[in-house]
Formats: C-alpha cells, structure tokens, sequence
C-alpha cells in the first residue's frame, strides 16, 4: 500500500495546553480513516497538520509528491458577495462542469433547494455548510480531511453523503479521514479508527462499532494489569513486614470474543418499568394532537402552513423520535405540542399533570445565568434526586456528565458550546419535568459524551421526545419514530430505514438539468423521468400484483428459513467448543459442520437478497 501523506515523531504545544506529544502516523491509498477523542484533544488540530496548514513545533510531516489535499474545516472561508454558483465552480465553464455526470449528482444531492445565483451572505447556516460542502466534493483530490461534515445536514443528506463518499473511489484507491461525532456516519463510511487523547493517537482497525469493542476489552486488559500491579505492590510489602511468603500460581487471562464482553450486559432500558413509573407521574392522559393544521406568518405576512391534518396520540412513557428534512415543520409541531402555537384547525388536549421540560437548540434556557458559576445555578435545586433508584446530589450528577470539581466554578458564560449543552441538560432533568422534548441534545458533544448521555436517558421514566438528525442517537435512545412528510405526520415501524427509503423514493441522485428559469434553484431530473415514463393503461409494466404477492411470500418463508439456519450455525460453533481439543479427526468433522452450516446460510442469504431487491424495484 503506497503511503500518501504522514507524520513523524510530532510534537505540539499550545500556550495552555499539550496537544500531541512524538505522534507518528501515516496515511496510505484506500485508507477510510474516523478520528474521535473528547473535545479539545486536537482532533481537528490533527487534520491541520496533516493537511500543512499548521506547523508542528518538533518532527515533520511528510507528502507524497503531487498528493493533493482537499480540507473541509469547521468554518468556511466562503465570500459573502460571491453568488452560489461562483463558489461551487468558480470560474469554470458551464460545459465542462455540467457535462461531469459525477459534479451534476453531488449538486442534486447537496444543494438542489439552493439559489444557484443567490449569493452566499444569503443564505442559512445549512444551506451555507452544504455549498461549501459541495465546492470540495466536486474537486478531485487525492486525499479528503472531512471537520465535521455532518454539521448542520439533515438525516436525508448524511445518507447521501456517506452513499457518495463509499462510491467516491474504487477499492484501494483515494483516502479519507473524518473528524465526526456521527456514530452511524462513523460505521458507515470507515473501516479504520483513530483516537486522539492525551497527546497520543492510537489507531484502531473497523468503523465505529469494531473500536468501541476493542476499547473495551483495551480497557479491560488496562484493568488487569493495574489490579496484578496493585496486587504484587501488596505482597511486595506484606514481604517486607513478615517475610517471604509461599508463592502464589499466576491468574491467567484470555481475550474474549465480542459477544461474551457483552453477555452479562444487562437490556438498555427496562420499558415496562420506566412504563410503570410514568403512568404513575402522568397519568393516562399525556398530550392529544388531532386533526390538527398550523404554521406561520411567512417574511411577507402571508400565513404559511407546514402542517396538514397531524394526528399524534402521545402516552406515558412513550420515548418518541420526530424525523423531517429542515424546514420540513419539526418545530411548528413541537410548538403545537407545548401549546405555544395555536392549530388553524384540529385540537390539542394536554394533560393536567404534564410538565414540560424542553432543550433547545439555541439554549436560551441559559441566558439568565450567564454570570454565574455552575455551582451558584446547581444550589438552586434540591440537594438530593432519586436516579437509577438511587439518592444523588446535583454535583454528582454533573461530574457523571463529565465535569471536573473544579469546573463548577466556572461561570456559565465561559463554557464551551458542548459543556452549556450537558448542563442545560442537566438543568431541565433537575426541574423534573414527566415530558421531556429535546432538539438536538447532540450537538457539540464528543462520542463519549454522547454515549454518558445516552446512558442518563436510559433511566428516565418519563415521555420523551427527540429532534436529531444523529442517526445513532435517534435509534438508541427512542422506541418508536415519526416523520414529516410534506406537512403530514406518518408512524415509521421500520424506523429510519424505513424514512429514508420514502425520501429516495423521488429518484434521487439522478442526472441534474439547468437551474430552473423559475426557482434559480437545480433540477434533479426527476420531473423530466416522470415524463418520459409511459402512462400506464390499467397494467403495471413490471411484475403483476399476483407476482409481487408471490415475491412477499418468498420474501418472508426466507427469512424465517434464515433465522432457523443461523440458529444451526450458532449450534454447531458451540459444540465445537465441547470436542476434546487432541481430537484432530472430531475437530475436522465439526468444522466440516460448521462450513456446512455457513454455506447454507450464504444461499438463503443470497436469495433473499435477490428476492427483496426485484420487490423493491417494483414497489
């Protein structure tokens, strides 16, 4: 594998802090690379000196010759005054862009909703990051250094992104580091982790998922030596004040296999329990949205409407996730919900013991205590709170979400945007709402964080609502989802897959026309496919209804076939740990059983495959 770019032996010091010490890495083709670490230790610091925009102050830092290097920071260097056209393509012809089918998909799918000759200063802060987004991407670089690319899009967009950047080179070709907080995006598009922390970079092999496993069984084994220290530091000194003692026989540890680490891990949330304790604050009656219009006065004063007949029945206890494209009425409806937006048309009845509590995205919360330190706002609440089935104070709870003793001298002005959003989070559990709504509670939050976070929710019995656009998040932490889909709410049992599937449904990411004489905005061709389809006369031009019900059917006999096979397969793995390991022919014949096994599962799998993909082309 040829090398790209790397660094050796680096060296990095900041007036207030040491950020790498003697790091060194390299980057080589067909290299997917995610960097996590807490924030502050030099994740996107790390992008800047591999990239050559910051000098370290000790070692180099090496490229190969003509490597080029494209960098999307967390800000961007966008001119306000220029149109969105200039800063896409600058100065090149109209031609030679237009006529690249892969430039024409990557502007349907980031910004076919913007203004091609609007200008920059115009535009929203998504809209702003997307431009700015797609400016890179239609570059050809041999190397892309992704700053939280994820920032500010929606979920739609994070698929399409992380479907482009899988496609973006063939298969040892091109190289890839991001700088996220998306698990999903994280598993989605890497296949090698690196973690920054204490001024050292360890590297991982797999996504996401693969790094948390070896993390754990890294910090199980960091949890062996340091009680085999601790103990041999006893026996040193029980020596030393009563002599020499028989030797003991020396413990004996083995790597376990990712599913054993996991086995006595308890189920994330006890949901009848939390059920429980929520009728018991709220009662049956929570919030009953039905048949219900509303939105606003649009720049004009003209009233605009977002939400069209919304029925939404929310109980005690249920943990709901909101999904929507921006602007698609998330917030119109979770305004409607609370009662501060009242329907054009419908009703909304909400119950007589609901409390809210309600976690913005701006954190206005907070405004009132920027002059305070975190400790003088904590002594305003109760002392003791009852979490897990367990009293704890307040400053235990923030130390929980990661702040030091000493931190909670600090007044709240002078936190970061991730520590204002742990405590504000904190603040509105401590007011003891039984409702809670939270819009983007993942902002500014590292993974590890966010998973502290998550961690906090799990145990709270109450009614929750989310608005993320972090895949991960939304699935973790909810039960059930619901999306916005022009202006009418819909219940998504197959959860975001489900979502984003009817999102892609308007054959997304084909070839992109002229901007459009009316709109200024991209056409993505949809509309002229449409037309260019033949209308049908009664019969579909693909399979008949009694075909398709035939390819559900088969669908679904396979998929039960599958969940018997891997049951056999998972048999015959556990036997082959019950033959006696000096027994070479047993040994054979049962891993014969076990490829046997596999093999079996392989075609079911296969088949199943080919039958879900010709439904899908049909449906």
């Amino acid at each position: 594998m040829a090398i790209l770019l790397g660094c050796d032996s680096v060296s990095l010091e900041f007036p207030t802090k040491h950020i790498f010490d003697s790091v060194t890495l390299g980057v080589g083709e067909g290299d997917r690379i995610g960097i996590v670490g807490k924030n502050g230790d030099g994740k996107s610091t790390l992008l800047s000196v591999l990239a050559g925009t910051l000098e370290p102050d000790d070692g180099r830092v090496t490229h190969r010759r003509d490597t080029t290097i494209g960098l999307l920071g967390q800000k961007d260097n966008l001119v306000d005054t220029d149109t969105v056209h200039h800063a896409v393509v600058g100065d090149t012809p109209e031609y030679e862009w237009a006529s690249s089918p892969r430039t024409r998909q990557i502007l349907a799918g980031l910004i076919s909703d913007v203004p091609w000759e609007g200008t920059v200063g115009e535009l929203s802060g998504g809209q702003r990051r997307r431009v700015d987004l797609a400016r890179l991407l239609i570059g050809d670089y041999d190397v892309l250094m992704l700053d939280e690319p994820t920032n500010h899009l929606d979920m739609r967009t994070i698929n399409w992104l992380a479907r482009h950047l899988k496609a973006r080179w063939q298969r040892g070709q091109g190289a890839m580091l991001v700088v996220t907080h998306d698990r999903w995006f994280l598993d989605e598009v890497c296949t090698s982790m690196w973690e920054v922390h204490d001024g050292q970079v360890d590297p991982f092999e797999g996504g996401y998922s693969a790094y948390i496993l070896q993390r754990v069984e890294r910090d199980r084994m960091a949890a062996v030596t340091e009680e085999r220290r601790r103990n041999m530091a006893r026996k040193e000194l029980a020596w030393l004040s009563r002599g020499a003692q028989a030797r003991s026989t020396k413990p004996k540890f083995r790597v376990e296999a990712a599913r054993e680490l996991i086995a006595d891990v308890p189920p994330v949330r006890d949901e009848l329990e939390l059920k429980r304790l929520a009728v018991s604050r709220l009662g049956k009656q929570v919030i009953d949205v039905v048949d219900v219009d509303a939105g606003y006065a649009d720049t004009d004063g003209a009233p605009k409407q977002v939400l069209s007949d919304v029925t939404w029945l929310i109980g005690a206890g249920d943990r709901y996730g909101l999904l929507g494209e921006n602007g698609a009425g998330k917030s119109t409806l979770l305004g409607v919900i609370q009662g501060k937006i009242e329907p054009t048309r419908g009703r909304v009845k909400i119950g007589q013991t609901v409390r809210f509590g309600v976690l913005s995205q701006q954190l206005e919360e907070l405004e009132p205590y920027m002059g305070d330190t975190i400790r003088e706002v904590l002594s305003n609440y109760k002392k003791y709170y009852v979490i897990d089935g367990k009293e704890t104070s307040p400053e235990k709870l923030c130390e929980r979400l990661g702040f030091t003793t000493q931190q909670l001298w600090s007044r709240i002005g002078d936190l970061s945007g991730g520590q204002r959003r742990r405590l504000s989070l904190l603040l509105t559990i401590l007011d003891e709402p039984n409702v809670l709504i939270l819009d983007e509670p993942g902002n500014d939050l590292d993974t590890d964080m966010l998973a502290i976070v998550e961690d906090l929710l799990d145990g709270w019995p109450g009614t929750l609502i989310l608005v993320t656009h972090d895949r991960f998040l939304m699935e973790r932490v909810t039960d059930q989802q619901w999306a916005l889909l022009d202006g009418h709410l819909t219940h998504m049992p197959g959860g975001v897959d489900q979502y984003l599937r009817l999102c892609n449904a308007t054959a997304e990411g084909e070839p992109v026309g002229a901007p459009s004489a009316k709109t200024g905005t991209f056409d993505t061709g949809a509309a002229a496919a449409a037309a260019e389809k033949p209308k049908s006369s009664g019969q579909p031009n693909g399979l008949s209804n009694a075909e398709r019900q035939k390819l559900r059917r088969e669908v679904s006999s396979l998929e039960r076939k599958m969940e018997t096979q891997r049951a056999r397969v998972e048999e015959a793995e556990a036997a082959m740990a019950q033959v006696d390991p000096t027994n070479y022919t047993a040994l054979g014949e049962q891993q014969a059983k076990i490829d046997e096994a596999h093999a079996a599962m392989d075609e079911l799998e296969m088949a199943w495959l080919e039958a879900s993909e010709k439904l899908e082309g049909e449906e």
